[in-house]
């Protein structure tokens, strides 16, 4: 089989790894002998069980893993080294295994595709994931027009203008980018593919929960998640429900989460914060009836497409959501499989409450939802349309995701 090289700074053993890099790997590896280079965190390479269940299900599919320790420290340095580590990784994995394409995932590793692949003559697919430079602006991590901003446009710029293809999370992204680099996007091959879900493992639950519980799942500190949003419409939903109950699924400080709710003891005495397993995330959402996820708008949000809610909705459960990022609203009101909030105040909560407690009344809107993730998220899918692009580029007819 061709011999391809998967490189990403996401953990194989972190959630996002497991759902967003392995679960398309499982299928790829049907059809490509796959190298597969990634970053782990120190928290994840400790739970030796782990570490050998991941080892033995990639040894299973033929999936050559090379694990990497992942480094915060120092700022800008552990970051440069680490590029620097992977290059020559990449080099010589390219050299040693006669590798045909290279599967970045994200802007760094895309850097490096570009550099040994212009060394090497190996292409490269730029899978974007989102637009980093405008998230890390949006997250207050990096000033526009700094040198290090300037230095990662530059380096979007040439990773479009040099990869063989371009894979965006989103259609307003890929609107964004044909704005901002014309020439660059001009006759470039670019698939639009969402963060898929497995809805083989996401399913509706086979009964109602007992009890109402509104769910979070995911990271609510990540700097582009308004946190605040989520405090206000639990607030509300506490007054307005004195039955229902509280989950927030994160691998955040759970007293740092809590402390950013609020002092309010009818939201704080139902509430849980604490973070599951990756794989029985699904059963936590399948005991709620509801699940919210807000996040900044503008610019760093027009190439998201939040993994949670393919997630969110496989399991048939509606979610709340506020517009500006990537397709979400398009989708939400397009299929009716939410609400969206207009802000932060009570009275615009109580807004999004109502509406949601109208639509809850809908008897199809389990199997809606469900039928929207089997569209739009489907794991399959996704994992089809990669597939789809590594033969077009390896046979030389260029990549398709029809």
């Amino acid at each position: 089989m061709t011999e391809t090289l998967y490189l990403t700074r996401n953990g194989l053993l972190e959630p996002l790894g497991q759902s967003q890099v392995m679960a398309y790997l499982r299928g790829l590896s049907r059809d490509y002998t796959i190298t597969l280079i990634s970053y782990e965190k120190d928290e994840d390479w400790a739970d030796t069980a782990r570490v050998a269940r991941a080892r033995g299900e990639c040894a299973e599919l033929g999936i050559n893993w090379l694990p990497q320790r992942f480094r915060y420290w120092p700022p800008l340095i552990a970051p440069a080294l680490s590029m620097l580590r992977m290059a020559w990784l990449v080099r010589r994995e390219v050299r040693r295994r006669g590798v045909r394409l290279i599967h970045a995932r994200s802007y760094i590793p895309a850097a490096v595709a570009l550099v040994v692949g212009r060394m090497t003559g190996v292409p490269f697919i730029f899978d974007m994931r989102a637009l980093w430079p405008e998230e890390l602006i949006t997250a207050g991590r990096l000033r526009r027009g700094s040198l290090l901003h300037r230095a990662i446009v530059a380096a979007e710029r040439a990773c479009v203008r040099r990869a063989a293809a371009v894979v965006s999370l989103t259609h307003a992204a890929v609107e964004y980018l044909n704005r901002l680099y014309p020439e660059e996007m001009a006759g470039r091959p670019v698939v639009v593919i969402p963060t898929c879900a497995d809805l083989d493992r996401y399913v509706p639950p086979l009964r109602k929960p007992g009890s109402r519980v509104v769910g979070c799942l995911g990271t609510v500190l990540s700097g582009w998640f308004r946190i605040d949003w989520l405090a206000s419409f639990l607030a509300v939903a506490a007054r307005r429900d004195p039955s229902v109950l509280f989950e927030i699924t994160t691998r955040d400080d759970p007293r740092q989460v809590r402390a950013l709710m609020g002092a309010d003891p009818a939201v704080q005495s139902r509430l849980s914060v604490a973070p599951s397993p990756a794989d029985r995330v699904q059963e936590e959402l399948q005991g709620q009836f509801v699940s919210v996820m807000f996040f900044t708008d503008g610019l760093g949000k027009l190439g998201s497409s939040p993994t949670r809610m393919g997630e969110i909705l496989g399991c048939g459960i509606p979610v709340v959501a506020n517009d500006g990022v990537g397709d979400v609203a398009g989708i939400i009101r397009e299929h009716r499989v939410g609400v969206l909030a207009d802000g932060p105040a009570p009275h615009q909560m109580e807004a999004a409450w109502e509406e949601l407690e109208a639509l809850l009344t809908d008897p199809d809107l389990s199997a809606r939802c469900r039928r929207t993730a089997e569209r739009i998220f489907s794991l399959s899918a996704g994992t089809r349309a990669y597939g789809r692009i590594y033969a077009g580029l390896i046979n030389g007819d260029g990549p398709c995701a029809d």
